[in-house]
């Protein structure tokens, strides 16, 4: 990596920490903190301490120093896009700035609109794809190498996976929104059912830990699928979607006691960012960044 993609890596990795500290937001019951007051928090720069508030006062503070540090790519390859090789990396910093900018006014209209759980679940969608993008900026993507060097069955079921995994985290967004978190009691299945019947949040529920077995099945079957060279990434995902799968039984089983809940949050964000990156080495002909960067 040179430096650009380390500073990519380095906004990629506080992406990461923002989103789990979103989850953590809602979790505690922390999104009106700072009332429906955007930017400012309860009409102040510096609110005085309370938990909710500096909870999702600091939220808002690490979004400021993303949008910094993306500030900084951007900036950095608008002064180096006429040489052809920056080029490439100018487009992805100009969409990365789009999901920025949609990014912040998702969050201003969200806090506005005092947490209605549409755009609550659209700003966690912008974040996902943020994470994505600047995870694929630190690995290259704008450096001439394509999303996809070679279609072959392993890299249609890696972005398979990274879609499947799209759908399950924006599914989880539902269900934590819309209340709909206690409805399937008991684990693996729904209210000791195959085929749950009762109201829609038990359904919404249902499709959530549906999507996810799905995927956990996807993600055990990638270590013995594809190139030798993307093993390392194959197994950290395995590993992840072990821990992500425990974290999720006992979270279920203890009532959705916090810790877990926020446990689930990180987990499952860092289970996606590893598709991303496994993805991508799939189909790219060289897949050493991924085992140089651990």
């Amino acid at each position: 990596m040179d430096a650009w993609r380390r500073h990519a890596a380095l906004t990629a990795f506080f992406t990461y920490l923002l989103i789990v500290l979103g989850g953590i937001v809602r979790i505690t019951g922390s999104g009106m903190g700072c009332g429906d007051d955007w930017p400012l928090c309860n009409g102040q720069l510096f609110p005085p301490w309370d938990f909710a508030t500096w909870i999702e006062w600091g939220h808002r503070l690490v979004a400021a120093f993303i949008a910094v540090l993306i500030g900084v790519l951007f900036v950095w390859a608008c002064l180096n896009r006429q040489a052809p090789a920056w080029r490439g990396r100018f487009r992805l910093v100009s969409w990365i700035v789009f999901l920025l900018v949609v990014q912040i006014l998702l969050g201003a209209i969200t806090v506005w609109l005092e947490l209605p759980p549409t755009t609550v679940v659209l700003h966690l969608g912008t974040a996902m794809a943020l994470f994505a993008s600047l995870l694929l900026a630190s690995l290259g993507v704008a450096d001439g190498s394509p999303l996809v060097n070679q279609v072959t069955p392993a890299v249609r079921m890696a972005w398979l996976l990274v879609g499947l995994g799209v759908v399950t985290v924006m599914l989880g967004g539902l269900v934590a929104n819309l209340g709909a978190a206690p409805a399937c009691q008991g684990f693996p299945l729904c209210n000791g059912s195959l085929f749950p019947g009762g109201h829609w949040r038990i359904h919404l529920h249902w499709v959530h830990r549906v999507s996810a077995y799905l995927l956990m099945l996807g993600i055990f079957s990638l270590p013995w699928v594809g190139p030798e060279r993307v093993r390392v990434s194959a197994w950290i995902a395995t590993f992840l979607m072990v821990a992500q799968v425990i974290v999720g039984a006992v979270m279920v089983l203890e009532i959705l006691p916090q810790s877990w809940r926020i446990a689930h949050v990180a987990l499952g964000t860092a289970v996606f960012g590893t598709l991303v990156v496994h993805a991508y080495k799939t189909g790219d002909g060289d897949a050493n960044v991924f085992q140089d960067s651990i």
